[in-house]
């Protein structure tokens, strides 16, 4: 059984309420309910964790080296703004996928970068809460392939 872990970064703890029409109206708690759900019929096990906070992120993704075999990671606007978190993906070496909820390339410029995307092995944006579950999907597939 495979351990993964699911980071959320800023803001993600206002889905729900929060400019709903580029982000949809489904609340944070119901994404986390699909990925546990979604884990258990893929045979793995998730631990979630939201954070407003760059070091906190940075801290999850350090400590996930001795705990997970993979990282789904939505680090929000940290996306285009953090080396720190891509460092940290970078350092502890795990398969990583990024998601997006929104598609970052049709909407502002400056979010048409990605520090995370080199150093993950995929990026899925633009299905909404589906993001989440294709990125779970993936990487599940991915670490099975490569444990085989």
């Amino acid at each position: 059984m495979f351990s993964i872990l699911v980071l959320h970064g800023p803001n993600l703890n206002l889905l729900g309420k929060r400019e709903p029409g580029i982000y949809g109206s489904v609340s944070l708690e119901a994404i986390n309910s699909l990925l546990e759900e979604e884990a258990g019929a893929l045979g793995a096990v998730v631990s979630i964790f939201q954070s407003n906070h760059e070091g906190s992120l940075v801290d999850a993704i350090q400590a996930a080296a001795d705990q997970h075999q993979g990282l789904v990671i939505n680090a929000g606007a940290y996306t285009h703004t953090s080396v720190a978190i891509r460092d940290a993906i970078a350092a502890v070496n795990l398969p990583t996928v990024e998601v997006h909820l929104s598609n970052i390339y049709g909407r502002e410029e400056y979010r048409h970068y990605s520090y995370i995307a080199p150093v993950a092995i995929g990026q899925i944006s633009g299905f909404g809460p589906d993001s989440y579950i294709l990125g779970l999907q993936a990487l599940v597939r991915h670490l099975k392939k490569s444990t085989s």
